[in-house]
């Protein structure tokens, strides 16, 4: 299990019915004190909550609490869900893209006594004849809790790449707390860690294990090195169903344009199925009017942002005039930006300072963003940990180790890039969709050969990724160095971060870090700043950013 304290993972993206924002058990534990924890939450899920208090015949108490962002069927889909005996309590967050196959496994008698015809309303039956089987047989994304009071049991999950965020906290009278952000835990428990991605939990009279049901063949870094061709009609055909399966929803939706290759992709793919549409609309209709309608009515909606002349916005205003997407550009100051580090450092609950750098712009167009009433993005996050789109990947030395660290930066996604993309959005109750990161999606890219991923004098990183959609771009794009996305927003955006850190925090303050932070101890001013900022930080053991053995490659040791 990764233990990682200067984050807590959040909550994830919930399917059919809405996106519960606040996953969250408490055993043994009293309403009140799960009220005030879960109303630190509402910002993620502002169009509902609910709480639902069961008693057990031990005495202990079951809390289950959520907060609702609506996405689909937003008129209904209530949680918690419930079998149809009503044994069986579950409170999830999620998107089950294979919820109609399984529905064909459940007896249709049953099936016609659910209330909610959402993806999810399935899963307490399915517990009720599978138990532990049921994580394994989800395709998608999800972090869910189950309370089984026939057999005073309880069950929590996460999804395999941890997509959907989830904490586990322990309290000092025995309470079991579960939670969707850090927060939620900090004053009710006295430890408390991200529950692991692709692991199922299980308390059974009040004994308590963590079981791995995800165990892909990539996955164990002793596994052995992929050897199969790179198919780019089926790298194409892939991306294009994990895209579009991400569309479902009954809200206006966009994708966040930062003109790199990711994002890029991602826009031209939602463009061409949105046209496709258009036109399949219009050949049940006629007159110039509702051509017009419909034109207007299926256009992309796009969003960037950066500093005044940054390369995102010129390359982001490229993409969209050339895929003819409903465009709209923001710009922030340092400044600006500055003045939000606080804010964004609550919420996304790290002191990574590239997470930081990152998420703050990410942040400000999520705020931005709101205010045009688009409640769910599709985001690109996740393609350069599976294709080594990194710049230092340049630097591995052979297909090993570069296999080796594409393994490990999948395995650490849900403590930087998916935690960025989930919190920076879900502070503004905006749902970030990543489709780099559908399941299926990533056990065809991590069984290609890397030597046919890696980059080369001769070869850009991620070579096959843009040969695989040549002519859904132009060239230029299709074909544009990687950037960072704190450093495609603006050059003087990281500079500026310095500086402010610089003045903020003097020498005599820095030179007591070690005592200050024992653990991790911040070795820049930048560093000192954000750990000062983290409130409810604890000093536990974390994992940095780009692990060492990237950096082997470079000859480098630095903290992110």
């Amino acid at each position: 299990m990764h233990n990682s304290d200067r984050h807590c993972t959040d909550t994830g993206k919930e399917v059919s019915p809405q996106l519960v924002v606040l996953l969250y058990l408490v055993q043994n534990g009293g309403k009140q004190h799960a009220q005030i924890a879960y109303s630190r939450l509402r910002h993620r899920g502002p169009d509902w909550n609910g709480i639902v208090v069961e008693k057990n015949e031990d005495g202990t108490t079951n809390v289950l609490a959520h907060e609702r962002l609506a996405i689909v069927d937003v008129l209904s889909g209530h949680q918690p869900l419930y079998d149809v005996e009503k044994e069986i309590c579950l409170t999830i967050n999620g998107e089950i893209y294979n919820h109609l196959e399984l529905r064909k496994l459940i007896d249709e008698q049953i099936l016609n006594m659910l209330k909610s015809h959402s993806d999810c309303a399935i899963i307490p039956n399915l517990y009720k004849m599978y138990k532990e089987k049921v994580p394994s047989m989800l395709n998608g994304i999800f972090a869910g809790v189950i309370s089984d009071k026939k057999n005073n049991t309880f069950f929590a999950f996460r999804d395999p790449i941890g997509v959907c965020p989830l904490y586990i906290g322990y309290a000092a009278d025995g309470s079991i707390w579960f939670a969707s952000e850090f927060k939620a835990l900090k004053d009710n428990c006295i430890r408390y860690v991200t529950f692991p991605p692709g692991h199922y939990y299980v308390n059974n009279m009040n004994k308590g294990k963590f079981e791995r049901y995800f165990n892909p063949n990539w996955w164990d870094l002793n596994s052995p090195i992929p050897n199969n061709k790179a198919d780019l009609k089926e790298i194409r055909l892939h991306l294009e169903r994990s895209v579009i399966k991400r569309l479902m929803g009954d809200v206006p939706f966009g994708v966040l344009l930062s003109g790199g290759l990711d994002s890029s992709i991602v826009a031209a793919i939602i463009a061409r199925h949105l046209k496709k549409e258009a036109n399949n609309t219009l050949q049940n209709g006629s007159g110039t009017q509702l051509r017009t309608d419909v034109t207007e009515e299926r256009k992309l909606k796009s969003f960037s942002i950066g500093l005044k002349n940054s390369p995102d916005l010129k390359a982001a205003k490229e993409v969209a005039d050339y895929l003819g997407t409903n465009h709209t550009e923001f710009y922030f100051t340092v400044e600006e930006g500055v003045d939000s580090l606080h804010d964004v450092i609550y919420h996304i609950e790290t002191y990574d300072i590239t997470t930081i750098r990152a998420s703050t712009p990410m942040y400000i167009l999520s705020r931005l963003i709101k205010s045009s009433c688009v409640k769910m993005v599709l985001s690109g996050e996740g393609s350069d940990e599976i294709f080594g789109g990194y710049l230092y990947f340049h630097k591995a030395p052979n297909g090993e180790e570069f296999h080796r660290e594409l393994q490990r930066k999948v395995h650490d996604l849900h403590i930087y890039d998916a935690l960025r993309a989930n919190k920076s959005t879900m502070a503004f109750g905006i749902e970030a969709r990543v489709p780099f990161l559908d399941l299926e999606f990533l056990n065809l890219v991590m069984n290609i050969d890397p030597k046919e991923k890696m980059c080369t004098n001769n070869r850009i990183e991620k070579e096959i990724l843009r040969k695989a959609f040549s002519g859904y771009l132009p060239d230029n794009i299709l074909y544009r160095q990687k950037e960072q996305f704190s450093d495609g927003v603006g050059y003087n955006w990281i500079d500026g971060l310095k500086e402010y850190a610089e003045k903020k925090i003097s020498d005599t303050q820095f030179s007591r870090a070690q005592f200050l932070f024992p653990y991790n101890t911040p070795k820049t001013k930048e560093g000192y700043l954000y750990r000062c900022m983290l409130k409810y930080r604890k000093e536990k053991k974390a994992i940095y950013l780009s692990n060492a053995y990237g950096m082997v490659w470079e000859g480098l040791h630095f903290e992110h």
